[in-house]
């Protein structure tokens, strides 16, 4: 009979294993494998009372983030603006970060278990690229969507969901191969490494998506200053998507359409645009709340309140776009933290991302791997400050962004690290000894 510490784990792989490709189609499935691996884990800590991952690295400064998002959530008189719904989602909010700890301290400890996952993201990976470049030579993807209404590329979504999700794990999915293949000394291989980053970098721009196009640029950046002997790889894929782009008229019109004339646009006149309009918004309600905030989700619920109808000009009439203009979020991770929890909900919440960055990239610098640089460019793209975002907890996206959280601290933690034999006592998931 399995011993139930061992069946519990066993349980918690699956679940955290399936949550990449539930990501895809199924939100609710993967927020329920979330909430079941996050749960087992502390189960297990509880059972065997080990708790010390909650001292370690990122984990207090994420705490202390979780804790203010409660405290300005409470449904209390004014200068509280909370309400119960907002207070129970900042609580349930605790369970991408104990999924994260979940993949750093217990689950990933193995170099197997890492690869398994590694697998699986790269799975997940090349099915949206194909469906991307598959969609593009043929007008339609497998399932028969064509491109969305302004010609952005869908892949196997009916909806412009590919880049966003695509960016979020193309490095970790596509370095390591791409290291490899150029690392060895025939020129086949060789040329077929660069060809894999030359496909890639290409498939982001023919999605025709701003933003990960933006982001992918500054992940390859990262990755490139990390990683020598990808520099000359990395500068043939900047040409290879400048010509892209360039011959976009001809080969991809709407992708020409999407990153050239309407984001040119869309700069020229950001004030006037709903980017421009929402981060207007996002400032006036933390100016007014700079303390508290609003509590959770308190742009989506503020936004249409007119006391916060100021645009950027601040002359009478100027109603920085009205109740019109509103959205769920703002947006941005960093304004929506402030609409959130004041300015001290914006310090925390900086804090805990430059914890994550920093424990992730212990040790990068000195001696750079292809899966830690890839699994560090992915986590610094998703939470680079000037970017246009879903909400921080929103799936599929920033499911996405948890998966590569838990794994690339695990790759921090563990790399270096032989794992103990199995034996009837297990080293404590948040013992010390690791790198970090």
């Amino acid at each position: 009979m399995i011993p139930l510490n061992l069946l519990i784990e066993r349980i918690a792989l699956v679940a955290m294993l399936v949550v990449t490709p539930a990501l895809l189609n199924t939100r609710a499935l993967a927020d329920a494998l979330f909430s079941v691996t996050a749960l087992l884990f502390l189960i297990d800590c509880a059972r065997a009372r080990r708790w010390n991952w909650l001292r370690q690295g990122w984990v207090p400064f994420a705490g202390a983030w979780w804790i203010w998002e409660i405290i300005c959530s409470l449904p209390l008189p004014p200068p509280f603006y909370g309400s119960w719904p907002s207070l129970v989602q900042a609580i349930v909010m605790v369970r991408f970060f104990v999924f994260a700890a979940a993949l750093e301290h217990w689950l990933l400890r193995e170099p197997r278990t890492r690869l398994w996952l590694r697998w699986v993201v790269q799975a997940v990976a090349a099915y949206i690229g194909i469906q991307c470049l598959y969609q593009w030579l043929t007008g339609r993807d497998f399932y028969g969507y064509g491109r969305f209404v302004d010609g952005e590329l869908t892949g196997p979504f009916f909806k412009p969901r590919a880049g966003p999700e695509l960016v979020r794990i193309l490095f970790p999915a596509v370095l390591p191969p791409v290291m490899a293949l150029i690392a060895q000394k025939a020129i086949i291989y060789r040329a077929a490494g660069a060809a894999l980053a030359f496909v890639s970098i290409a498939t982001m721009v023919l999605i025709g998506q701003r933003m990960p196009v933006l982001l992918t640029i500054l992940g390859l950046i990262v990755s490139a200053l990390l990683l020598p002997r990808l520099r000359p790889v990395a500068i043939a894929a900047f040409v290879v998507g400048g010509l892209v782009l360039a011959a976009s008229p001809v080969i991809s019109p709407p992708t020409y359409y999407r990153l050239v004339q309407k984001f040119s646009r869309q700069m020229d006149h950001f004030e006037v645009s709903p980017y421009g309009y929402l981060l207007r918004r996002a400032d006036e309600i933390t100016e007014q709340h700079p303390i508290l905030g609003r509590g959770f989700n308190g742009f989506r619920i503020g936004c249409p309140d007119p006391r916060y109808f100021v645009g950027w000009t601040h002359k009478p009439g100027d109603d920085g776009g009205g109740a019109g203009i509103c959205k769920q979020h703002p947006h941005n991770f960093y304004t929506q933290a402030s609409t959130d929890g004041g300015y001290p909900g914006l310090i925390l919440f900086s804090l805990m991302v430059l914890a994550w960055l920093r424990d992730m990239s212990r040790g990068l610098w000195r001696d750079p791997d292809a899966v830690r640089v890839g699994l560090f460019a992915a986590a610094l793209v998703h939470l680079w400050p000037i970017s246009s975002t879903s909400a921080f907890t929103s799936l599929p996206v920033s499911g996405y962004f948890f998966v590569v959280l838990g794994w690339g601290l695990a790759e921090t933690r563990w790399r270096q690290v032989r794992p103990a034999p199995r034996a009837s006592v297990r080293p404590s998931p948040g013992a010390t000894g690791g790198p970090i």
